[in-house]
């Protein structure tokens, strides 16, 4: 009886895998029949290499692939040496009772609402950086990402102190017999020991601030052209979503959504199989 429960259970997990690799996979298929006419028209080579020009019959998505580059990359950039000391203070400085009333902290900020960190932007930062810079309007890369970096560093600081948690307690020991300062057990020991943990937080903030639609569209200014400086607008592909989904249904501006779509996808993919890359590399190096 034990025996038929266990076969019961087994099969219906393996449906449920089934289900959700194949509704995966659907998406994607999905994905592209619908922006297939606009593929036929152009070309894969004018629709992800080409500017935005519709008056022109230009349907690129060129300058919003760059858009979301620049924006996440440089998010990235804010956000990991703020999670970097955030979770080397929560980890190794702080008393233990500040460390976890930090870490509470931290992990509320992964709650809030994205379109909360979006309003500080617009009333807050972009006036700043206008007055800062006296450079355009204030909604340009530079804003979006800083917003975004602040946005997605609570999840990075997370995936850093349950890397730094993983390190054999022995090695810390170690260095605290030998006499290192902090600084040096973070250098030496810390980071060596953690990189791979730490590496998949990097990844995964990278796939969250790539997906994310609000930050940029409040902020980011959704200038359709290539962006020169971080000072100037750019629209990257989920604004761009969200901005043409309103457009006619059998029209090309309507269809090349599904192009940013396909482009997200795959994106997310990588990442994924990145990850997934490097946590069996290091299963097989333990």
């Amino acid at each position: 009886m034990k025996r038929y429960r266990e076969l019961i259970a087994e099969r219906a997990f393996l449906l449920s895998a089934l289900a959700s690799s194949s509704i995966t996979v659907a998406i994607l298929g999905f994905m592209v029949f619908m922006g297939l006419p606009l593929l036929k028209q152009g070309g894969l080579h004018q629709l992800l290499l080409k500017p935005w020009a519709p008056f022109q019959g230009l349907f690129g998505i060129y300058p919003m692939i760059m858009g979301t580059a620049a924006i996440s990359l440089l998010s990235l950039l804010f956000a990991f040496p703020l999670s970097l000391g955030c979770s080397f203070l929560i980890g190794s400085i702080a008393p233990q009772t500040v460390s976890k009333g930090f870490r509470r902290l931290i992990e509320l900020m992964t709650g809030i609402p994205t379109v909360i960190y979006g309003f500080v932007g617009v009333f807050l930062l972009v006036p700043i950086v206008r007055e800062l810079f006296q450079s355009g309007s204030g909604l340009c890369i530079l804003t979006a990402a800083l917003v975004l970096g602040i946005m997605i560093s609570p999840t990075m600081t997370l995936f850093f102190c349950d890397s730094f948690d993983r390190i054999p307690k022995a090695y810390l020991d170690a260095a605290d017999a030998l006499g290192a300062s902090p600084v040096q057990k973070l250098l030496y020991v810390i980071l060596p020991a953690a990189r791979h943990g730490m590496l998949n937080g990097v990844i995964l903030s990278l796939g969250r601030a790539v997906g994310d639609t609000l930050i940029a569209l409040m902020l980011a200014g959704n200038s359709v052209r290539v962006a020169e400086s971080v000072l100037e607008p750019a629209r990257t592909l989920t604004a761009h979503i969200a901005l043409v989904i309103a457009a006619d249904y059998e029209s090309p501006e309507f269809r090349s959504i599904f192009a940013c779509g396909v482009v997200l996808y795959l994106f997310t993919m990588t990442v994924t199989f990145l990850v997934r890359y490097l946590s069996f590399s290091k299963d097989r190096t333990v």
